[in-house]
């Protein structure tokens, strides 16, 4: 029985989407809103530019550049932890891809438009169970009027509910095929192997296909990620510590400062602050009390 490796790590979605172009085009036809009679029939893949060498520099990259057949350019990316910059720096990066198309000398309305794809594993909009984020210039008053040039979709896999998509079969696929295929996967859903495209991308996850070298680069990138995740969580709880710390410290500064408004002694302020004389009297003077 085949084992397979997690189409999520860099290498792996690299390989299936970086290297076969029939495979993205059917990922962005089911991900990016187009018209019908404007789908995308071919592809050409653009230097990435922006990708580093080594895949563990980064825990979001520029994963697939590439360019249709109506010039539109369409830029992928696997964002495996959410960092709290990622949609400013995907708007950085795709606005630069829009700019360098002055470099081919065009005219400027010879610009074609750039549209950017963020699959990330991580829930980064706790405002709404909403997994599929689509985000465009529009006129505040009038939808309908849109400006053209950046687009951006955004979905969430954390989040990620087949039944809401019930009328787009290849999307759910996609999106299944990321999200149940992991590391070490042996048993894949009938369903998923029955799509030639679904079991094509498959077939490029098994591990037996990656020699030593490459699984070792998989698994340093995991702990990377792993290591990175626990760094910016422990920061992020040192944070909250601290910023809990200060708030108690300004809701008691505020208790003590009306207790004392309303005639309280200092003993009686000092029984329920547990504060010492001192430090009443430094609150007082603080704010010119006495």
């Amino acid at each position: 029985m085949a084992r397979y490796l997690d189409p999520k790590n860099d290498l792996i979605f690299k390989r299936i989407f970086g290297e076969h172009p029939h495979l993205l085009i059917s990922f962005l036809n089911a991900l990016i809103p187009l018209p019908p009679n404007r789908l995308i029939k071919s592809v050409e893949y653009l230097s990435p530019e922006q990708v580093p060498e080594n895949p563990l520099r980064k825990n979001s990259i520029v994963n697939v550049k590439c360019i249709d057949n109506h010039g539109r350019h369409f830029i992928v990316e696997m964002q495996v932890y959410c960092s709290d910059i990622f949609k400013s720096r995907m708007v950085f990066n795709d606005s630069k891809a829009y700019v360098r198309q002055i470099r081919e000398n065009k005219s400027y309305h010879l610009l074609q438009p750039v549209y950017g794809l963020g699959i990330i594993c991580d829930a980064f909009d706790h405002t709404t169970e909403e997994f599929y984020h689509h985000y465009q210039t529009i006129s505040w008053y009038n939808t309908e009027e849109v400006i053209e040039g950046l687009e951006f979709v955004l979905v969430e896999l954390e989040k990620f509910k087949p039944s809401k998509w019930e009328d787009r079969k290849m999307a759910v696929l996609w999106l299944r095929f990321l999200s149940e295929v992991e590391d070490e996967t042996r048993d894949v859903p009938a369903d998923l192997l029955e799509n030639k495209e679904i079991q094509e991308a498959l077939s490029l996850c098994e591990k037996s296909a990656f020699t030593s070298g490459e699984l070792e680069l998989y698994d340093q990138y995991w702990d990377y990620i792993r290591t990175m995740k626990g760094i910016v969580d422990v920061a992020k709880a040192e944070g909250l510590a601290k910023r809990k710390a200060e708030e108690l410290a300004k809701a008691l500064e505020r208790t003590v400062l009306t207790a004392y408004q309303n005639k309280l002694s200092i003993e009686q302020i000092q029984a329920f602050s547990n504060l010492s004389k001192d430090d009443i009297f430094e609150i007082l003077k603080r704010n010119k009390i006495v």
